[in-house]
């Protein structure tokens, strides 16, 4: 006699049932009859099997508090200098017994309004009523400079990048022989200023909290190749600077944070 399907999974059902309820697994588990599933019971528990979660948070003096205050042993962080982010898995293990890295803390370090602002206005293109207005809006974190490596004033600057004309000047020369005759042009297009022009806005940030202050020196530049006056500021020794602030992030992170944990650069996956 041949049983169907439906005959074959209720037997195999029934015997889950008599022997086959519970597994012996550290958070408790039974297999259902339909389909052979396996399933957690650990959210009918007065209280969780093992501790997990993740916190996250700009903050750097909270983050390091908060691993201060788990200060597990072989917690390991990874830093992410291009990103300025940390993540900390406080249940990592090691090789001879592995955890399941899924308690964690990240930091990501937010911006300030200004180093945003800096990092937004350089090497684009501006017309004087945009330089200007941008000047006046960040002015108590700006200094300007002349070309002579002089400060002046705020006010003055604003001044000068408003009052902005071309000046464009033509000069030929014509030579005639008896055999030849030949011509150059020189034509001379000039950005002058009823005020003093500044070569340069030093900006004056912290970028990130709980990191040091930062001169960010841009170059102001003035293109002349069409009708209006286009302006521009270049951060000077952008790159090197960046740096400077990531490798700051480290070493004020790792200060903080003491031998609760040890850091890495980089970046880890626990798939």
């Amino acid at each position: 006699m041949s049983l169907s399907k439906e005959a074959i999974q209720h037997i195999t059902d029934t015997a889950l049932e008599a022997h086959g309820k519970s597994l012996g697994t550290h958070t408790p588990t039974a297999v259902l009859p339909a389909g052979c599933q396996v399933i957690t019971l650990e959210k009918w528990q007065a209280g969780r099997s093992r501790f997990r979660g993740i916190y996250s948070t700009h903050s750097l003096a909270d983050f390091s508090a908060y691993v201060a205050d788990r200060a597990l042993p072989d917690a390991k962080g990874f830093i992410d200098q291009d990103e300025m982010t940390c993540t900390l898995l406080f249940n990592l293990g090691n090789d001879a017994v592995p955890g399941h890295a899924d308690d964690r803390a990240i930091l990501k370090l937010k911006p300030s309004a200004g180093y945003k602002a800096v990092q937004a206005i350089g090497s684009r293109a501006m017309t004087q009523k945009d330089l200007s207005d941008w000047i006046e809006d960040w002015h108590q974190y700006l200094s300007a400079m002349d070309e002579a490596g002089g400060s002046m004033s705020i006010a003055k600057a604003i001044a000068a990048v408003r009052t902005i004309t071309i000046k464009a000047a033509s000069e030929s020369d014509h030579t005639v022989s008896e055999t030849s005759a030949s011509r150059s042009t020189l034509d001379q297009i000039e950005a002058r200023s009823k005020e003093t022009l500044p070569t340069s806005l030093l900006f004056n940030v912290i970028p990130f909290e709980g990191l040091t202050e930062q001169w960010i020196n841009l170059r102001v530049s003035v293109i002349t190749s069409g009708a209006q006056p286009v302006l521009k500021l270049r951060w000077v020794g952008e790159e090197v600077q960046r740096e400077d602030i990531a490798q700051e992030f480290k070493t004020v992170l790792q200060d903080k944070i003491g031998r609760n944990a040890a850091l890495s650069l980089g970046a880890f996956d626990p798939k």
